[in-house]
């Protein structure tokens, strides 16, 4: 199917959602008016901010959480750029829960729902979040809210049954929490999506590929679940992709994925990434390149902490011409 006919299938889709069509996504950082901020840095109105939510780990993966803005160098292309905002405050939250109710999720559903439940209680008032499960279709069971209720039913309601359309269901997640997006510096917030799917995508709208290209233009950091079947552990060509897949997306984005050996550590891989959302730096600059060339730019960050590593998207696309 040509790309045109099924990004008019996945319109029609999203129709049946209720939603909007989704706007065009904008290349580049985000544009930030005049805000005071940390350190006594402003940012002129028009500039373009780009925010990096960075993750710091010890030698024993326990998360750092007393870095300074100084301890933090950032790299763009190689070259060193001047920190022009940093905070160590724990950010509103934004995240997009995906649930993968086909089929071969019904002795898994359970135990799935509980762990999904437990993430929901560790949300905080300021908080927000949205339940979407995926089989044959892809559906928003609850739109964003603060609501724990409203939230824990929609996790409830999923059944499973149909095949797994993977792709689609993070394409239309990205689009939603695109809605989230906050102009100013003053009101930010951490967006993720968190998926959990036990195969590889059979059924889906837009392919692999556009999926990655949308969460490399997006700020939304992407973790992964990948569950087994005890019968398919290790072996099959189509886990291996799907497996692929899920690791290209988080690493990309600077996210997470975890490859549990049983659906008992739901709850406590659920419990890690709530931690480790609570537990990232916000570091921001303006790029010293100021070409508007649409070029894709390499970010790396790195700390002066002795055995430190940081974790953050691996880059974004500069604004456009």
């Amino acid at each position: 199917m040509a790309l045109s006919r099924r990004l008019a299938a996945l319109a029609l889709a999203w129709s049946v959602l209720g939603a909007s069509a989704p706007p065009p996504v904008r290349a580049g950082g985000r544009q930030s008016p005049t805000p005071p901020v940390q350190g006594g840095t402003t940012f002129r109105s028009g500039v373009d901010l780009v925010a990096l939510n960075v993750t710091v780990t010890d030698p024993s993966n326990r998360y750092i959480t007393d870095l300074v803005a100084d301890d933090f160098l950032v790299f763009e292309n190689g070259v060193k750029q001047d920190i022009g905002y940093f905070s160590r405050t724990s950010l509103s939250l934004s995240v997009s829960l995906l649930l993968d109710s086909s089929a071969s999720m019904e002795d898994k559903m359970r135990t799935t729902q509980e762990a999904a439940s437990g993430f929901v209680q560790n949300l905080r008032p300021q908080d927000q979040a949205q339940v979407i499960d995926f089989d044959s279709r892809v559906n928003v069971l609850a739109p964003f809210t603060s609501s724990k209720a409203d939230l824990e039913k929609a996790i409830a309601s999923t059944v499973p049954g149909g095949s797994t359309s993977l792709y689609t269901a993070v394409y239309i997640a990205l689009r939603e929490l695109k809605k989230t997006e906050k102009r100013g510096v003053e009101d930010l917030r951490r967006r993720a999506v968190i998926v959990l799917s036990d195969g590889e995508d059979t059924s889906s709208l837009v392919s692999y590929e556009e999926v990655l290209e949308l969460a490399k233009r997006s700020e939304t950091a992407i973790y992964a679940i990948g569950i087994r079947s005890k019968d398919t552990t290790g072996a099959g060509k189509g886990y291996g992709q799907a497996d692929f897949a899920l690791r290209q997306l988080t690493t990309q984005t600077g996210g997470r994925v975890f490859f549990p050996s049983t659906v008992d550590e739901l709850k406590a891989i659920y419990a890690l990434i709530s931690q480790e959302l609570s537990s990232q730096y916000l570091v921001g600059y303006t790029s010293s390149n100021q070409k508007r060339d649409g070029a894709w730019r390499r970010i790396n960050v790195r700390t002066s902490r002795p055995g430190a590593t940081s974790r953050t998207r691996m880059g974004y696309y500069a604004p456009g011409a």
